[in-house]
């Protein structure tokens, strides 16, 4: 049973382009509507799907995870958290978002690699809080929330705003049912990337044809999540790292029509409680107008 269906604006009138192209011309661009609904993770059902988005979440240090493991850890706790499906329950999930406690689930192995993964991280951050992340996560007194969220790349931006809703309510009533949920800090992981020269196009063209057709790199960083910029506003700390396994070439095998590759890097937000009920908020207020 869906958890609630969309609302009108969000799922009836949601609509996604296929097969246009970059003309501007509307008579170029085919829409289609899609239902959206949410679900709670289905053990059953969803087990695959989640990996694969865990895969595209860690990107390519994906293989330093025991990914299984953490799939069915996000699916052994149903009531906290959601997916999106397109085709009912029993369809492949097309977004997920899910809270894992880090306190709890200390001992769990697959959470420890992963926790040590992000202490290792963290510890280059130098003058900022995360970079004591190993020492906050040993306080006795605090519970880290570690949020997990990943879509596929065509999905709306409109599908955000609920997903966070819902874990705040979730949150919430566990809590009142005594659960291990009552956060004190949150840790958000996403992704960011720049734009770096593409390597093909040096081996491929002339400098002088480069130079006069080519698109020079910026240094400005890009949002995987158009939310984290919303959420950057809440936190108390921030960080964006290299990942372990980035190899050469790899830029050019993820710049996907267009001229400059491209340079995926880790991401990792920290809210207190209060800072993550405020990024909630901004979130629905960001996505809700953005077109």
């Amino acid at each position: 049973m869906s958890k609630r269906k969309a609302d009108a604006e969000t799922a009836s009138k949601t609509k996604m382009d296929i097969d246009g192209d970059d003309s501007g011309s509307d008579d170029d661009v085919d829409m289609i509507n899609v239902d959206f609904e949410w679900f709670d993770p289905e053990p059953e059902i969803d087990f695959h799907g989640i990996k694969t988005l865990l895969r595209q979440l860690f990107d390519v240090d994906n293989k330093l995870f025991d990914l299984s493991a953490l799939a069915d850890l996000i699916l052994s706790q149903p009531q906290l958290g959601s997916t999106i499906k397109c085709d009912g329950k029993e369809s492949d999930p097309y977004a997920f978002l899910t809270v894992l406690n880090l306190n709890q689930h200390r001992a769990v192995p697959a959470v420890k690699c992963l926790t040590d993964y992000l202490v290792s991280k963290s510890s280059s951050r130098m003058g900022g809080s995360l970079g004591k992340l190993g020492e906050l996560l040993a306080q006795p007194n605090a519970q880290v929330g570690l949020i997990l969220s990943e879509r596929f790349i065509n999905m709306p931006h409109q599908v955000v705003p609920p997903l966070y809703n819902m874990i705040r309510e979730e949150i919430a009533n566990a809590v009142k049912d005594g659960k291990p949920c009552k956060f004190t800090h949150y840790l958000i992981l996403s992704k960011t990337y720049t734009e770096v020269e593409s390597q093909l196009d040096a081996e491929d063209n002339p400098p002088s044809k480069k130079s006069k057709a080519g698109k020079s790199p910026s240094s400005e960083v890009f949002y995987f999540h158009p939310e984290d910029e919303a959420i950057h506003k809440h936190t108390f700390d921030f960080h964006t790292y290299d990942y372990t396994n980035q190899s050469e070439g790899e830029s050019d095998a993820k710049r996907t029509f267009q001229e400059l590759g491209i340079k995926p890097r880790g991401h990792l937000m920290a809210l207190d409680a209060i800072g993550f009920e405020g990024a909630v908020k901004s979130v629905t207020e960001y996505l809700s107008v953005e077109a």
